[in-house]
């Protein structure tokens, strides 16, 4: 930090180091962030503000997970999950709880590990959000992936996946993405050298096609760690595909962001990665210096995972260089990290692990959380009576179309639509038959547009079509047919008498902003209606 008065070290009693410390969240400043959440929540602790020490304790966590200090996460978690739990179900506690059930996994605390995890799924579903969901059904698959099952991790990450893939949740599909990633990675780790060629290399595919669905997510969403992560993930599985110049560009390029930023343990890992790249090149004395210089520096610190990824490639620079002895040390080494983690592996799969029938009824009961979730939104953004998108419709999906359509130079038409004289058909005839006349033109408008055309109820008797990739010409013909077709239906069945006839106005102009479309179609609406009405206009 460059100025004093911003100085985490110095201790002024009435400084907002909460405030502080939130942007240095924002601008993924870590030792520095870090350093202001332990005082806001000493800070708060003194000032008896609960409030404060919880976003102060989770502010701390979320430093603590990126810069992969996972035993101080664990202990902050210890202090801060009591207080989150006493509020009840919320996004902070699932969060809170992932983060340190990913912290546990990691460091082979895995009763605490599964224990947050079935809880973070818990607290998802009291809360019946998708997104949280999909979060928590990617802990329990990290979960099975480290208790040495990668495969029934994929199948529950893939549930997560299909949770939020239709929707606009970024995070929580890149997340998906770079966790099914690293369970591909391990089932690749897992069965390499062990006869099974062919299932190493379909999850190495796996892995690779996983991160490369993920990385433009990760460019997109703007968010320093998640990127990193993602192209570490991309480049440790374009290494073993054997596309080394493309993995070594990116690795570097990673490692080195990795490093500005303070992320350890995604730098531990690019290092391993880096180092396993030399010896794909026969370099092995490169690969040794380098490996030597990272275990020490990791101690019993690292992450397990990347922990028997260093010894394993260790030994084979050990190996390559003819230095036997230590060569046998190293797999000695990596045969103790194993063994340790087998050990805890089996003894939480039998007293606290969550068992395969637990994850598949978790499973199910997020596909009826999806289910219930999809239906109240789809009551949200239609109108009952017609069953065509309402007002939140329109912005919901109306508008984004409509940004995407100027960014892309793609055609976009609209069309507004409305029943000439309706309120002499509510006067005459009833609102009874006024809602079946609305009725039965909804029904003919989804009979004359494609299902790629969006379709609105505007107001009371104005319906709204937007034509994508579509120009004026071919839209007018569309509502010419739908004009004649409307005219001469036989009305008379819902009441003698009873006719029925649209104005419609047009707009077919870039750039298109929705508000000056839809203004340009109202002006030519208008204009049909001062021609004689039951015409077509085009703005």
């Amino acid at each position: 930090m460059q100025e004093r008065d911003n100085d985490p070290g110095l201790a002024i009693p009435d400084a907002d180091y909460l405030a502080q410390a939130l942007q240095a969240q924002k601008e993924s400043r870590l030792d520095e962030g870090l350093a202001l959440s332990q005082l806001a929540w000493e800070q708060a602790v003194a000032g008896g503000k609960i409030e404060d020490q919880i976003e102060a304790g989770r502010l701390k966590a979320f430093f603590l997970y990126r810069s992969g200090a996972l035993a101080q996460l664990l202990e902050a978690g210890d202090e801060v999950l009591p207080l989150l739990r006493a509020q009840g179900p919320s996004e902070r506690l699932c969060e809170l709880l992932r983060w340190v059930t990913l912290g546990g996994f990691e460091t082979g605390n895995f009763e605490l590990a599964t224990r947050c995890a079935s809880e973070s799924h818990a607290v998802a579903q009291a809360l019946g959000d998708v997104r949280q969901i999909a979060l928590s059904l990617n802990a329990l698959g990290a979960g099975f992936e480290r208790m040495g099952d990668p495969w029934q991790a994929e199948r529950v990450m893939n549930e997560a996946v299909a949770l939020v893939r239709d929707s606009d949740h970024v995070f929580e599909n890149l997340a998906s993405l770079n966790n099914l990633c690293g369970v591909a990675l391990g089932a690749f780790y897992l069965l390499r050298d062990s006869g099974n060629d062919a299932e190493s290399a379909a999850a190495l595919g796996r892995a690779l096609d996983y991160a490369r669905g993920a990385q433009p997510l990760a460019r997109a969403f703007g968010d320093p760690f998640p990127l990193v992560m993602t192209e570490g993930n991309l480049a440790e599985a374009l290494l073993h595909s054997g596309h080394l110049d493309e993995a070594e560009s990116l690795l570097r390029q990673t490692l080195q962001q990795a490093q500005q930023r303070g992320y350890l343990a995604q730098d531990w890992r690019m290092r391993c990665s880096l180092a396993e790249l030399l010896l794909s090149r026969e370099q092995a004395q490169a690969a040794y210096d380098g490996l030597h210089a990272l275990i020490l520096e990791m101690g019993d610190k690292a992450p397990v995972a990347t922990a028997l990824r260093a010894r394993h490639a260790m030994y084979r620079a050990s190996k390559a260089l003819g230095q036997f002895e230590q060569a046998l040390t190293q797999l000695e080494a990596y045969d103790a990290i194993a063994r340790t983690r087998s050990t805890a592996q089996l003894m939480a799969q039998s007293q606290h692990f969550v068992t395969r029938l637990e994850a598949e009824q978790a499973r199910r009961e997020a596909n009826v959380h999806q289910a219930h979730a999809l239906e109240l939104q789809e009551r949200v953004l239609h109108d009952p009576l017609t069953g065509l998108g309402n007002r939140r419709f329109l912005e919901a999906r109306v508008e984004p179309l409509a940004q995407e359509c100027s960014r892309a130079g793609r055609p976009l038409t609209l069309a507004l639509i409305d029943v000439d004289r309706f309120k002499s058909i509510n006067d005459r005839f009833g609102h009874e038959i006024g809602d079946r006349v609305l009725e039965q033109l909804a029904q003919m408008l989804k009979e004359n547009t494609r299902g790629s055309d969006l379709l609105v109820r505007y107001g009371g008797e104005e319906f709204l079509v937007a034509f994508p990739d579509t120009g004026s010409e071919r839209v007018f013909e569309v509502c010419e047919r739908l004009r004649e077709r409307v005219q001469a239906h036989p009305w008379h069945a819902f009441a003698a008498d009873l006719a029925v006839t649209l104005s419609i106005g047009m707009a077919s102009a870039a750039p298109y902003a929705l508000d000056q479309l839809i203004a340009q179609a109202d002006r030519a609406m208008y204009r049909a209606k001062n021609l004689g009405r039951n015409q077509v206009a085009l703005a």
